[in-house]
């Protein structure tokens, strides 16, 4: 009847066996080392830097533990501080030659002390947030005038534009402010200018004011587009600083929304402040311009002479110099997207999407210069550089614009990985920066780790003294609980804060509710009667019922808390709803296995040892193996 077969044994050992392997990395803590990543959108991190690093550390005489190239970054760890600080030095010095204009970013850093044989099983540790683990915190506020500024002026060139291309004569297009002015001889191409635009241009409100003989038409954008506009600049600034801060290989930042302008960023682990805000600070343009094939650009590129009037000298991704006109024809605001691909030909391509504005005038730019270069530019902190030049080779309309040429796939997807990053929307300063040291973050751990722990030993003294040996089967598989619940997070490689700790002690006392009902249900069978056996197996089965009933409206709170909570409510809701379905598992399944495993076998049982049982009529007896 208690029985249960091999296989279902042999699950609870598998389980326990991956839940040991992939919660013990959490017991080793972290170790310093130092961080080696990308300090310009175009220089990429590959193996070759793992022997650069490992190369200079050598020839400095410093051992690290290793030298791992991983995600988007080199890293070495050492086995104190000192070594750590030597290390930056040593590694800035050999990778960026010219300290004005560094390649790469030399940053302090925490990595797992785990051994390599647990990292050959991908048994990593869970990541810990910023307040236990300590960072850096930044409160970053976006300029909202200068994104409705910044789309103003675009209004303004496609009005100007489109009066062009419908032939209608004016006496200029100015901005003035956030409103776009626009002056006309005469009552009838006022009413042919307004027309075009409200048809056009659905998002502008147009008012019309005589000034003397003629009229004064002026647009500005109305409320509800102005509103878009903003909370477009936010989104973007988001992504481009997600791209920027992986692209660096930081681990686990947060980037999330504050209120209607602001952001926040929070970098756990980064101990290097300075560093952590050239990594904020990175941000990018991009521009589209015409390649100068003059002779006079020819050869100051060769001879590295003056460059001709209207012109700049830029450096080619491979290197070699190349003349590139001062005229802007398309920025990152007209790039939706950018993605690797192939031609006809099956050659590694980049393919390119475009806004209605970008399509425009793409069109007409790539048909006036057919078998002519265009450069696209990137530019960080003031200096651009030539990701790419393609040759023209037809007038390209609808918006789809494809880069192909002498390129690899792996080049491609780099390129394309450079043109979505994109450029901000709208500047950003930080307001408030808030650095947490690793000593506060460990001292948050032992709190949180003291007050789970005292809560197991309370839960286990109590269920041991009043439960007898099923109180000690509860506390087994209490303990299994917690440790399945610890190897999931760490296999889901989630992000444990302050409010996840206090979840998994929550976690707890939910947890050892279920053996209370599965106890309670065994005393009840037994009072009323029941052979050991029966009542062991009716206890659970008529049990199991309320517990799925009570855990499944728990899961309900858990799952509306991770969809509307953000920040620390969505971290505490993980680990809620994840404990949720561990204690299911370790509650029923896994308890029941022990009470099988020690009663189950014994055909003439008597007595069980669960504590007091009351009898009908006030009899009272203490029911022991």
């Amino acid at each position: 009847m208690n029985r249960y077969p091999w296989w279902k044994y042999a699950i609870l050992v598998v389980a326990v066996l991956v839940g040991l392997i992939y919660a013990l990395p959490n017991l080793f803590g972290e170790a310093p080392a130092v961080q080696v990543s990308s300090g310009k959108a175009t220089v990429k991190v590959d193996v070759d830097l793992e022997a650069r690093v490992s190369q200079a550390l050598q020839q400095a005489g410093l051992q690290p533990d290793f030298v791992q190239f991983e995600g988007n970054s080199v890293k070495a760890r050492f086995a104190d501080t000192d070594a750590q600080l030597k290390a930056k030095d040593v590694l800035s010095s050999a990778l960026n030659p010219d300290p004005a204009d560094p390649a790469y970013i030399v940053a302090l850093n925490l990595v797992p002390r785990s051994p390599q044989w647990l990292a050959a099983l991908n048994a990593r540790p869970m990541y810990l947030g910023l307040d236990l683990r300590g960072g850096v915190h930044f409160l970053m506020q976006v300029d909202m005038k200068a994104a409705l500024t910044k789309r103003a002026e675009g209004l303004t060139a496609d009005v100007r534009s489109m009066l062009r291309d419908k032939n209608i004569r004016h006496g200029g297009v100015t901005r003035n402010g956030n409103d776009i002015e626009l002056r006309l001889r005469d009552a009838e191409t006022l009413a042919a200018a307004r027309r075009v635009i409200e048809d056009q241009l659905p998002d502008l409100a147009i008012t019309e004011t005589p000034e003397g003989s003629e009229f004064k038409l002026s647009a500005r954008l109305k409320p509800d587009a102005a509103r878009r506009v903003q909370e477009q600049a936010l989104k973007q600034n988001i992504t481009t600083l997600h791209n920027r801060i992986n692209e660096l290989g930081t681990t686990e930042p947060v980037i999330q929304q504050q209120g209607l302008d602001r952001v926040v960023v929070q970098l756990p682990g980064v101990q290097d402040t300075a560093r952590a805000k050239d990594i904020i600070g990175r941000t990018a343009t991009l521009e589209v311009r015409l390649v100068d094939d003059s002779p006079e650009a020819a050869s100051a590129a060769a001879g590295g002479g003056p460059v001709p009037f209207g012109t700049e000298r830029y450096v080619e991704r491979g290197g070699g110099p190349l003349i590139v006109k001062r005229q802007v024809i398309l920025t990152g605001e007209n790039l939706t997207d950018a993605q690797a691909g192939f031609d006809e030909q099956q050659q590694a391509a980049v393919h390119l999407t475009l806004d209605a504005k970008g399509a425009r005038i793409f069109r007409e730019v790539t048909g006036q210069n057919i078998n002519k270069r265009m450069a696209i530019l990137l530019f960080e902190k003031g200096k651009g550089e030539v990701v790419t030049a393609p040759v023209i080779r037809s007038e390209i309309g609808g918006g789809r614009v494809q880069i192909s040429g002498s390129m690899s796939t792996q080049e491609a997807n780099d390129t394309a990985l450079l043109l979505r990053a994109g450029s901000l929307a709208a500047p950003m300063e930080i307001i408030e920066e808030r650095t947490i040291g690793p000593a506060l973050g460990a001292e948050n751990i032992d709190k949180g780790l003291k007050s789970v722990v005292y809560g197991f030993i309370a839960i286990a003294v109590f269920m041991c003294l009043y439960y007898g040996l099923f109180g000690v089967f509860s506390t087994v598989a209490l303990a299994v609980n917690v440790l399945l619940l610890v190897a999931l997070l760490s296999m889901l490689q989630a992000t444990l804060s302050l409010p996840g700790i206090a979840a998994i002690a929550l976690t707890l006392g939910m947890a050892i509710d279920a053996n209370v009902l599965i106890n309670e249900r065994v005393r009840e069978e037994l009072r009323n009667g029941s052979a050991p056996q029966t009542a062991i197996h009716t206890g659970y089965d008529r049990a199991f019922a309320t517990i799925l009933d009570s855990n499944i409206t728990t899961l309900i709170a858990g799952v509306a808390l991770l969809a509307f909570g953000s920040g620390p409510v969505r971290g505490f809701a993980v680990v809620h709803c994840l404990g949720i379905l561990t204690s299911m598992f370790s509650a029923v399944f896994f308890s029941r296995g022990l009470v099988n495993l020690w009663y189950g076998r014994q055909k003439k049982l008597k007595k069980v040892s669960i504590g007091q049982v009351w009898r009908p009529g006030g009899e009272q007896q203490v029911e022991k193996a």
